[in-house]
């Protein structure tokens, strides 16, 4: 049985109405839908493929916070 693994993931909505995902610990690792749901299952998918094909892979960072920010 495969070990399981956390990722944080960004989501945003484009100029366009898409939902964009990226994945935070892996750089590149990005992906966009028109639904929620969609996109979730899209991004699972990403990251599989990601993992798989970089089976060297270390993290470019550990996640803190996301923090918004008004000016």
């Amino acid at each position: 049985m495969r070990k399981l693994h956390k990722y944080n993931v960004i989501i945003e909505l484009g100029t366009d109405g898409y939902l964009i995902s990226n994945v935070i610990e892996l750089q590149g690792c990005h992906t966009q839908a028109k639904t929620y749901d969609e996109l979730l299952k899209r991004t699972k998918e990403a990251i599989l493929l990601y993992v798989e094909s970089n089976k060297s892979f270390k993290p470019i960072s550990k996640f803190v916070s996301l923090q918004q920010v008004e000016v």
